[in-house]
């Protein structure tokens, strides 16, 4: 994909640096429970070299409020930009900062701090509780395809097939078959720039169903949706390590320049969105220590087994959005929000070279006092 002046306030802070992963003596047995909120500040620095003509940045915010996982708390900022606004997409309810430079002389700088809480999700899957129904509005933008994931064609007949095959007839046989399928059928492929493209119709076409968490869980939201259950990805970025042992599911540092990482939901009568990732279970099996892990290994089966139904609270999310227009750029809709987006002189700079790009993201894990 062709991929910030600070507000003071709020109350004082005791910050903890964001520690490496360290290996645990003893790992304790993958199963996310609903606990203690962990609090995290967010923090995204752009800066641009070599300006040239009208400069502008699109920064994605945390804007996802689930009551039971996720809070999305106060934005605050500081740079030398003309204008800062705070804009949402009208369909998805996605926000981001537009930031606009006018002036040639200056580098362009800004910082974006953001504090969000999180813990993690769990759902019993027997026993249905009375979860909310979605409304028609909620139930057809999870039905409905997008640029990127259709739901007819190729992608409606696979999901039938896989639907029929497992003779799976309510709708969280539906929603496990699908899930067992991209588990077994896809691969993580470490070539793969940044999180993938999420062309879910290309992939299946081709054979080729390799990628990251942008191709495989937008795989299994398109078969989702094909099958007629609503499904949604959620695009955020891992910000702490696992708590749980697992190397390859946590942040590494309190640098997350590069840990950007979607997820994905799927809405089942009696239970509401049910967390799922099977892109998560083949990062297992590809990265986990010593690599190449089996389908078989222990650590594969307990991920496969726990990645349905639950998920780890070390990780942001931004938005569920597809088919974003950023607010005054010429260039096409991305096919989702998660990096920062910087035009310099109408050129849209590669999100996914922060190095030539210039911008870090950070994570603090911070207490209020």
């Amino acid at each position: 994909m062709d991929r910030r002046t600070f507000i003071q306030g709020t109350a004082a802070l005791t910050v903890s640096a964001g520690l490496p992963y360290k290996a645990f003596a003893q790992a304790r047995a993958f199963a996310p429970k609903p606990g203690a909120w962990r609090t995290v500040d967010l923090v995204t620095r752009i800066e641009i070299d070599d300006p040239k003509g009208k400069m502008q940045a699109w920064v994605p915010l945390p804007s996802v409020n689930e009551a039971d996982w996720f809070k999305s708390g106060e934005t605050r900022w500081t740079g030398n930009a003309a204008t800062v606004t705070r804009v949402r997409d009208p369909k998805y309810g996605a926000e981001m900062l537009h930031v606009i430079w006018q002036d040639d002389d200056i580098s362009p700088v800004i910082e974006v701090t953001s504090r969000i809480q999180t813990r993690d999700r769990a759902i019993d899957l027997t026993k249905p509780d009375t979860s909310a129904a979605l409304s028609d509005a909620e139930r057809k933008l999870n039905l409905t395809g997008t640029d990127l994931i259709p739901v007819d064609g190729i992608v409606k007949q696979t999901a039938d097939k896989i639907v029929a095959d497992a003779k799976a007839g309510t709708d969280i046989e539906k929603a496990r078959a699908i899930y067992e399928w991209v588990v077994e059928n896809t691969a993580r492929t470490a070539a793969t720039r940044g999180c993938g493209i999420g062309d879910v119709a290309a992939m299946l076409k081709s054979g080729n169903l390799g990628g990251k968490c942008a191709d495989l869980n937008a795989l299994y939201v398109g078969l989702a949706r094909a099958a007629g259950l609503p499904a949604r990805d959620v695009y955020g970025l891992r910000v702490l390590p696992s708590q749980f042992g697992y190397k390859s599911l946590g942040a590494g540092s309190s640098n997350v320049t590069k840990a950007q990482h979607c997820r994905a939901e799927v809405y089942l009568t009696g239970f509401g969105w049910v967390p799922v990732d099977p892109a998560d279970v083949r990062k297992v099996m590809l990265e986990e220590p010593p690599a190449n892990l089996p389908i078989t290994d222990p650590k594969v089966v307990a991920a496969r087994k726990t990645l349905f139904g639950a998920w780890e609270g070390n990780w942001v999310a931004y938005n569920t959005a597809h088919d974003i227009a950023l607010p005054g750029s010429k260039h096409p809709k991305l096919g989702f929000l998660m990096y920062p987006q910087a035009e310099r002189a109408s050129l849209l700079l590669d999100c996914l070279d922060p190095d030539r790009f210039r911008y870090t993201i950070t994570a603090k894990e911070a207490t209020a006092t």
